[in-house]
């Protein structure tokens, strides 16, 4: 019995050490001031080399995220409140909660809160392992 609960112990502090180190990997590049990401998941998947990366990004009111691509494409889910979109090549598009956007690899955009009240995304990328998740575009 005891070494059952050692066991179990020992696997809970491991578990917790994995989920704790989640944040700081996804984290690559300071952040703008007013906006948070939370790390949800982070999965490989069954295309070698390819992974799939699950973050939340909270914007407070007027908040900016710059010109950034990303090594593969995004998924965008808007969670709350207005976003804004500037995609290259595109007009930019205002998206409020439950609507989606597609932003293909390499593509180069930015993203702002439009609205009075916090906004937030659930972003999925699906990228090569190994790369930082963004990476800024100077203009």
């Amino acid at each position: 019995m005891k070494k059952h609960l050692l066991s179990g112990t020992l696997t809970l502090a491991v578990v917790a050490a994995c989920l704790a180190s989640a944040p700081a990997r996804a984290q690559t590049q300071p952040l703008p001031t007013g906006i948070r990401r939370v790390a949800l998941q982070r999965h490989d998947l069954a295309t070698p080399g390819r992974e799939a990366v699950q973050t939340r990004i909270e914007f407070d009111p007027g908040a900016a995220f710059g010109r950034h691509n990303h090594p593969g494409e995004e998924l965008i889910y808007v969670l709350e409140g207005e976003l804004q979109y500037q995609v290259d090549g595109q007009p930019p598009v205002t998206l409020k909660a439950g609507e989606v956007l597609f932003i293909p690899a390499g593509t180069v955009h930015a993203a702002r809160n439009v609205g009075k009240v916090k906004a937030s995304e659930l972003a999925t990328y699906l990228v090569e392992k190994g790369k930082p998740i963004l990476t800024l575009v100077k203009d």
